[in-house]
């Protein structure tokens, strides 16, 4: 059962608010009025003690005067604000979605949520939108980070959980292959299995097209062109096919489809590779070489290689890659994707994406449909049907055809969106605009009811981090007076509009329900419960409940022992009906906008150590420095332009400009510009090309030019970017609390 909602007796041991890796960690309540909770760490498995300055400087915003207390209303007449009492706010949305959905039908309401709430939250806002507002309009940030994996492994493999081994696992490895992630900076307690395998004699490859911290702990690190890392892949596998490299034996008992893969990958020599990618073919073969040798080996990759128009597919050619080789299965060998957000992998398990019921079934499947809807106590014909992505549905707001109100959760679009100056004149063309967060976001900002909600360490939930092992965040400190959690407002708003079903205010009930819901689903909790999760620190799914499900308590009732759950997969056989892997054929076509005379270099976005996603939360916290956007380049490219280290650089695209300081580094491209996005700006620039099969924005690559601002318009410039950066926190820190 969940904590009480009154002050917390003592430390509590819970998990971190930000990563996949959910690192353990230790929180007390304030010893002083107005003082801040002290985070210490413990030993638990994914961490081992060990956190990131993020993660000790994450109590910041308890007690901050820029939290959000009490609901806020926005006249759009005078743009002011008033706060108003909960029952009245939670009135004013439920009339607002009455009198939409009376003029536009279900689907003029739509749903965003993030991948940052608990498996609770996003189970109930996927059921709240399809129950109580019938809507087919939901989905989430997430579509942003994990989906053209996600897409990728289900296609190969049957199934999708990021790592399907422990983290640890990679300490055992002889060789990794670090793909398109800068895990140094993104996860910093993570990079202790690269050093240990180090350690022991294995070796690190980072493919990068800059030079990381991560790519300066490796023993390699290959520079490809941005939006090459497809080509590579299709080259690896060609010299490992030349060298008779391929697990013949493997490929012929798991796995079908080789042949053609074979036949495609033959096109792909290392010198053409090396003038697609700029890796040099040497450099190829040798990776090949050591791939072939290597007992066992790891792929990874992450948000570099998959954020693409192409993401799925070059995922896929590296799981062709690590298949031919017969790696999956394995012990300490095969492919992972290094989830981005606290929980992107339940994030998209259990509902809030476009195309998915709970236990990561199809929401097209009759049989899902049934299951689900007899959990939730609705006629299977009522659920509506699979809706726009994530960018999709951003782009259709407030337009003839498109949602006209919007219920926003956990996540920070302007910010965060590609083409984000599109994003914002449709935010603004809505009729309703309603944002659930703890401070006044840039999205918030724009709404017309904010709603202030729980963070996380005042609630309880889980989290599925990027092991696909399932963690308890336990409640640690008392809410603020005036503030509900997301469970609250959905549950409010679903008696408003005369919902049929339950919907729980309490995390645990909601638990049960989403272990039933997800029973016999690809992704299967049921045979979890919270006791067991806070007793062994963490339980792997698929964790199936014995048929009679004796242990609901976690006990060992009758005899009936409870599932282990899985800590690793693809053991003995893949999730596809008959066992088997799949390979695909894809080839390269490259960025879906191509550097031409007007846009000559790339333009590639990123994270860096101190700041987290949209940065709604860890630019608010003193300890972590706030630098604002900048401008990454190469001495060359800084040379050409006449520009020094600090001088002020605009970036343009076509969607829009970006003036910020450089930084002249060695570690990148000469070709190639890097701008970090947890400020506004950069994703103003990015471009909304989709990946044609898992909806993904090609934030990782488009055409941009970059020139130097001269010392006349330089200090009006610079003004400029730190007022865009702030603008929505400026414009609403007087207001109400």
């Amino acid at each position: 059962m969940p904590r009480p909602t009154g002050r917390p007796a003592g430390p509590t041991r819970t998990h971190c608010p930000y990563c996949s890796l959910q690192c353990g960690m230790t929180v007390a309540r304030p010893t002083t009025r107005g003082g801040r909770a002290e985070v210490t760490s413990w030993e638990h498995p994914v961490n081992e003690g060990a956190l990131c300055r993020k993660g000790w400087s994450a109590g910041g915003l308890v007690g901050s005067r820029e939290r959000l207390t009490t609901p806020l209303l926005r006249d759009r007449s005078t743009g002011e604000w008033r706060a108003a009492e909960w029952d009245e706010a939670l009135d004013v949305v439920a009339d607002g979605i009455r009198r939409v959905q009376a003029a536009h039908g279900p689907d003029g309401v739509a749903v965003f949520g993030g991948g940052g709430l608990t498996n609770e939250k996003a189970y109930a806002l996927g059921k709240f939108a399809r129950v109580a507002l019938r809507t087919s309009q939901v989905d989430y940030n997430g579509r942003w980070c994990m989906s053209s994996a996600a897409s990728a492994g289900t296609r190969a493999f049957g199934v999708d959980r990021g790592l399907p081994f422990p983290l640890a696992d990679l300490e055992q490895t002889d060789l990794l292959v670090l793909v398109g992630s800068n895990l140094a900076e993104t996860m910093p307690p993570a990079a202790r299995h690269l050093d240990r395998l180090r350690e022991r004699g294995g070796r690190v490859v980072v493919v990068d097209p800059r030079r990381t911290p991560t790519a300066e702990r490796a023993d390699d690190h290959l520079q490809p062109v941005p939006g090459t890392d497809l080509a590579l892949a299709l080259g690896l596998l060609h010299c490992v096919v030349a060298a008779g490299g391929v697990d013949e034996e493997y490929v012929a008992t798991r796995t079908v489809g080789f042949e053609a893969v074979r036949d495609a990958v033959a096109a792909w020599w290392p010198e053409r590779v090396e003038r697609v990618t700029g890796v040099p073919a040497d450099d190829v073969r040798a990776l090949a070489a050591a791939l072939v040798a290597a007992e066992r080996a790891v792929v990874l990759t992450a948000r570099g290689a998959e954020q693409h128009a192409q993401g799925s597919d070059t995922v896929l050619a590296w799981i062709d890659l690590v298949l031919a080789l017969g790696l999956p299965g394995r012990r300490a060998s095969g492919y992972g994707c290094l989830t981005g957000q606290g929980n992107g992998q339940g994030g998209r398990e259990h509902g809030q994406k476009a195309d998915q019921l709970p236990g990561y079934r199809s929401i097209t499947d009759p049989a899902a449909r049934a299951h689900v809807a007899a959990v939730w106590g609705v006629d299977p014909a009522q659920l509506p049907g699979p809706g726009r992505s994530a960018y999709e549905l951003l782009d259709a707001l407030g337009t003839q055809e498109g949602p006209r109100a919007l219920l926003v959760h956990g996540s920070n679009p302007v910010v965060s969106a590609p083409h984000a100056s599109r994003v914002v004149q449709r935010l603004e063309a809505l009729d309703l605009l309603v944002v659930c967060d703890l401070v006044m976001s840039e999205t918030a900002a724009l709404a017309d009811v904010v709603l202030p909600v729980t963070q996380w360490a005042e609630e309880s939930g889980t989290v599925t981090n990027l092991e696909g092992r399932v963690l308890l965040r336990e409640q640690a400190l008392t809410p603020p007076a005036g503030v509900r959690s997301d469970l609250d407002v959905l549950a409010g708003l679903a008696e408003r509009l005369g919902s049929p079903g339950s919907f729980s205010t309490d995390p645990a009930v909601v638990f049960d329900e989403l272990r039933r819901a997800s029973a016999g689903g690809p992704a299967d909790y049921s045979g979890i419960t919270w006791e067991r999760v806070r007793r062994e620190g963490g339980v792997f799914w698929p964790c199936p409940a014995p048929p009679d499900d004796a242990w609901v308590d976690g006990g060992d009732a009758d005899g009936v022992v409870p599932h282990p759950g899985t800590p690793r997969m693809f053991t003995e056989r893949f999730a596809h009906p008959d066992g088997r892997a799949r390979f695909h054929v894809v080839d390269h076509r490259g960025p879906a906008e191509p550097v031409d005379d007007a846009y000559p270099v790339h333009l590639t976005t990123g994270r860096v150590l101190a700041q987290y996603q949209s940065g709604a939360q860890t630019r608010r916290i003193r300890e972590l420095p706030d630098t604002g956007p900048f401008v990454e380049l190469h001495p060359m490219l800084a040379g050409r332009l006449g520009v020094d280290d600090g001088g002020l650089v605009e970036v343009a695209t076509r969607r829009g400009a970006l003036r910020a300081p450089a930084r002249v580094v060695p570690t990148i491209r000469p070709d190639t510009v890097f701008v970090p996005f947890h400020w506004v700006g950069v994703n103003r620039l990015t471009v909304d090309a989709l990946d044609p099969a898992s909806r993904m924005p090609e934030f990782k690559v488009c055409a941009a030019s970059i020139t130097a601002v001269t010392a006349a318009t330089g200090v009006a410039a610079a003004t400029r970017v730190v007022e865009e950066a702030s603008e929505a926190r400026l414009a609403t820190a007087a207001g109400p609390r």
